[in-house]
This record gives structure tokens, sequence and C-alpha cells, in this order.
């Protein structure tokens, strides 16, 4: 298998299209048409990560967190970190790939994780994310509408929640009339032709239009092929902001805090008072997510776990839901597991020898003073 590969697979699950605007997600370092057999994920990337990763004779290194976030003003292998980490890459010839917020806002990415860590059930998104779906819209001949349309469901196209190549198909008569310069498929040129077409209606996101245009254009039997396309104001399925679940049986306060301080291996926790003595309705979200407090109160959670909550976010939501700050990397970690699953699975179904394994260590730089009299 080559990285190219592990990466189309990533973004098939993670879409890079999806992500923040101002991440960088993707190819870091590296040849993406370089031979894997061994991968190393981590929630960062360290020097000891580096370090197990050239012991362990690691090609591809794949983190959460964005190696290259802000602009480098330099590389000075002296004194800076960050300038020992790129040349010790380069050096062993590793390659370094980052899925970000492309895997925080995707179905049973960063916040799915931390639910199904905690216990929850029946998991859906907090909130759903807009502005990215459209409507394409091309009108075919009869005779080749299962062609095209089964060219633009390859790319993508047609999928609405737990659906795929979901779609509307319509009849009618289209009617055109080429110069003397045309090649039309059917009829002749300079003679207005009617032909029995199907008008063919497909969503899909955004990030998708370039390739959905290029199938079209490849399958459709016209030289000329008509089409539309429309922004929608749906929100959409299958991407979104954090996670909401309940319990199976809902827990006393004490209960709910021995849970998640067990299952996320928290060594304290921060939390302001909430309004429900018994808790089932939960929402969470992997990182820093303290700004969606409000959408969790509107949807009568109990409690909302997510990370670097400052003292005022913490005052407006007391007495209305619990609020808890587990730690950011405490609530991103669990996303390790899953990436390792998916990319075992994958391998195996492509009967590939590829080697999975996760940072032995933590990357994370929070440490905890406590205090012994």
């Amino acid at each position: 298998m080559i990285i190219k590969d592990v990466i189309n697979y990533i973004e098939n699950w993670a879409p890079k299209g999806v992500a923040w605007e101002k991440d960088n997600v993707g190819l870091q370092i590296g040849d993406s048409n370089r031979q894997v057999n061994k991968i190393l994920i981590s929630l960062d990337l360290t020097l000891e990560v580096v370090k197990q990763a050239i012991k362990s004779k690691t090609e591809l290194i794949i983190t959460h967190h964005p190696f290259f976030f802000h602009p480098i003003k330099q590389i000075n292998f002296t004194s800076d970190t960050k300038s020992q980490i790129i040349k010790q890459i380069i050096q062993n010839d590793i390659s370094l790939y980052s899925a970000h917020t492309n895997l925080d806002f995707t179905k049973n990415g960063v916040s799915f994780q931390l639910a199904n860590k905690i216990g929850l059930k029946n998991i859906r998104f907090l909130k759903n994310i807009e502005n990215t779906l459209f409507k394409i819209i091309v009108f075919v001949p009869v005779e080749y509408k299962e062609k095209v349309a089964n060219s633009i469901f390859e790319v993508g196209g047609g999928i609405i929640g737990e659906y795929q190549k979901c779609s509307f198909q319509n009849d009618g008569i289209g009617t055109f009339e080429g110069s003397e310069f045309s090649n039309p498929k059917i009829g002749k040129k300079q003679i207005l032709e009617n032909v029995n077409e199907i008008r063919l209606e497909i969503r899909a996101e955004k990030w998708k239009l370039d390739k959905i245009i290029e199938a079209i254009k490849k399958s459709h039997p016209y030289e000329q092929p008509a089409f539309d396309i429309y922004p929608l104001f749906n929100s959409n399925e299958n991407y979104g902001i954090g996670a909401i679940g309940e319990f199976e049986n809902p827990l006393e306060k004490d209960e709910f805090f021995e849970q998640i301080t067990k299952k996320l291996n928290l060594k304290n926790f921060r939390y302001s008072n909430g309004k429900n003595h018994k808790i089932k309705k939960v929402a969470v979200c992997g990182g820093s997510c303290s700004s969606e407090v409000n959408i969790a109160i509107n949807q009568n959670a109990d409690a909302f776990i997510t990370a670097d909550v400052n003292y005022h976010t913490f005052q407006d939501a007391e007495e209305k839901i619990w609020f808890i700050d587990a730690g950011h990397f405490e609530t991103e970690v669990p996303i390790l597991d899953e990436i390792s699953k998916r990319l075992k699975n994958h391998a195996k179904l492509q009967n590939e020898n590829l080697e999975i394994v996760k940072y032995k260590g933590s990357t994370n730089p929070i440490n905890f003073y406590k205090y012994m009299e």
C-alpha cells in the first residue's frame, strides 16, 4: 500500500473540504507515493513520537493536531525543537499526515468517540453544519440515465445520512438545435430535435462538485451536457459539531463524575454546577468547544463535556447545565483507537500487510501538581 491510498481512505471518511477554513490538514511532510508498511498514530507530534517512529522503522506518522499550523519563520537545528523534529523526519524519510477539524466534524469522528467512550447511546451531532450542500440537476436521455447517475454516485454524490445513491428522476422533453459547428450525438446539426430526457437531481457537498462535473462530462452522451448547480440552505446530516446522546439509565451526579473519571482516565477536572439532580442526556465536544454550551442547554442536555473552558463561560452556564472541562488531550485522545481500527480493517480488506501502532507515551503538555503535607 502507498501513502496516497491511506490518505484517500481517511479523507473519504473525513474529507478535507469539511475542515475549518483556517486549518491545515493533509500531508504535512513527505511523499504520498511512498510505500508504507507501518503507521504510527499520535494526537500530537513531539520529539519522543519521532524517536519511537525511527526506532520502529515507521514510514508514516498520522497525528490529529497539525504540526504546521502557523508559518515557520526559521529552521534552527541548534535551539528550536520544532526544527529538530523536521530534521529527524526528513533524515529518516518519514512522512507526516494530519487530520484535524475534518476529523472533528465528521460522523464517528472525535466527538462521537468521546461519546462512545463515556457510554452514551443514540449518538448524533450536537449541531449539524450548514452551507455545504448543493443540488446538481442534469438533463440526460432516458437510455443514459443509469450511466450518468452511477458516475455521480461513484464520486460521492447522493449521500443523505445513512443512505446512498439518493436521487430524484422526472420525465420530460428536451429540445436543442445545434449550430453548423456542432456535432450532436442525437439528431442532426441545424435541425430542432425533441428528445425524451430525464431530469436527474442529486445532492452533494461542495467539495465534491469538481469531481461530479467531471463525471457528468465523461458519462453524458451529449457534446454539451446541460446541468444546473444550486446552493442549498439545508443543514448537513453527514457532518457537524460535537455530539449528544443518552445514558441507558440516568446517573446521580457522583455516579456520573466517577464514570467519566474512569472512562477518560482523568486525574481531575473542572466543572460548574448544573440544574438537574439526575444526568441522562449528555452533550460532548472533543477539544475547545465551550462556545457551544448554549446549544447543549437548548437541547435540554443535563451535562456538557468539553475542554479549555474559561471562567466567565463557566459562570454563564452555572445552574443551567453540568459543565465539565475534562481537558483537551483527554477529550480527543479516544479518536486514536478509531483511526487504528479503521485502518486495520481497510488494510485487511485490501489484503495488505499494514501494521498500525499507537504512540505508547502521552503527548499531553499539561501536568497536574498534587501538594503533599
